[in-house]
């Protein structure tokens, strides 16, 4: 009896190992939370002080085939939201990392970049040419379809409840293309709320 149970003892720990050296498991359920909190605040100020709430396709925030003022401030906004989200992302993994006693940087996380990579690199593109043509309204709908394409991707490299999450984001992204007056608020539900209930869910199933 005290045999069997040492062998699947083993077992559990053989699946274990492989489960770390394949799956990206640093992955903080608080890094979510709170680039749903930035986003928020992004998603906030874009509609209060820089007045971005596009109503139809070709929102008129170009003139003259030039990118107005009030463009650019929601562009670097919505810069500074990403940067600061990927910041806390790296931090607080590196930190989950290191507490596990494993490293951050690995074959695995190289993996997940380049499948995240594609479908983010090629929204961003997709997105500056929409904005070269005047269709600002269309910028909400497209970055939630490709962060959903790229979190999809993820979820085959780290914990399951991730492709839920590729979904909701897909779901809110189409919704939104066809009901182009609600895309700031399906942008503010998919990157803002949506973030923090998931980071929350993940903190308190794996992390506590």
């Amino acid at each position: 009896m005290k045999e069997e149970l040492d062998h699947i003892q083993d077992i559990a720990e053989i699946r274990s190992m492989m489960e770390r050296s394949s799956k990206f498991l640093s992955l903080s359920g608080w890094a979510g939370v709170l680039a749903g909190i930035y986003a928020l605040a992004g998603a906030w100020l874009a509609y209060k002080v820089f007045h971005f709430n596009p109503d139809e396709i070709d929102y008129p925030f170009t003139k003259s085939d030039s990118l107005t003022s009030g463009l650019w401030n929601v562009i670097l906004l919505a810069f500074m939201v990403l940067v600061m989200s990927l910041c806390t992302a790296i931090f607080l993994s590196n930190k989950k990392a290191v507490k596990s006693g494993e490293k951050l940087w690995n074959s695995t996380t190289r993996r997940v970049l380049m499948n995240m990579a594609i479908p983010l690199i090629t929204g961003g593109l997709l997105i500056l040419i929409l904005i070269s043509k005047g269709l600002n309204g269309l910028i909400a709908p497209c970055t939630l379809l490709f962060y959903g394409l790229a979190i999809f991707n993820l979820s085959k490299f780290t914990y399951e409840e991730v492709k839920t999450l590729g979904f909701i984001e897909i779901a809110l992204g189409l919704f939104s293309a066809y009901f182009i007056e609600y895309g700031l608020l399906c942008w503010a539900l998919g990157f803002g709320i949506i973030h923090i209930l998931y980071g929350i869910y993940i903190h308190y199933k794996y992390e506590r």
